[in-house]
């Protein structure tokens, strides 16, 4: 399976209050994928298939300080044998674990890094710890 277009389709992000230091904010993230469906192309040399998955990212601070809603579009080339596959579970809504795998991580990829840009923007807490250093205790030298 190769990844070959990702874009959004919605961006939304509300700064509903200030956060305040009172706030026990609980911050947490969902993926959605509302629908997969094959996709007609002309533009692949190989066999492979095109699906295209629709996915939501939300990002909700709780208690009701912000929310950040990201929308789009995945396209991946995937053979035949693991297009069928992929369409005939996604009857059920589920899908097969190397499929749903690469989906989550490329959208979760993509999705964090356009959501941890907007919440610096609007001043927000970010959803997920970056990394920093830390003064060594003088004991530990």
């Amino acid at each position: 399976m190769r990844v070959i277009g990702f874009n959004f389709t919605k961006i939304n992000i509300e700064k509903l209050k200030e956060p305040s230091e009172a706030d026990k904010l609980k911050i947490s993230t969902s993926i959605d994928i509302p629908e997969i469906k094959e996709v007609k192309s002309n533009f692949l040399k190989a066999k492979d298939q095109v699906l295209e998955a629709e996915f939501t990212f939300t990002v909700n601070y709780d208690p009701k300080v912000a929310k950040v809603d990201l929308k789009g579009r995945l396209f991946a080339s995937v053979e035949p044998k693991l297009a069928k596959e992929v369409m005939q579970q996604w009857k059920k809504k589920k899908m097969p674990g190397e499929f749903r795998y690469v989906l989550f991580n490329v959208i979760l990829k993509k999705s964090t890094l356009k959501a941890l840009y907007l919440e610096e923007e609007l001043n927000l807490p970010l959803h997920m710890p970056m990394p920093s250093f830390k003064k060594k205790n003088k004991e530990n030298n």
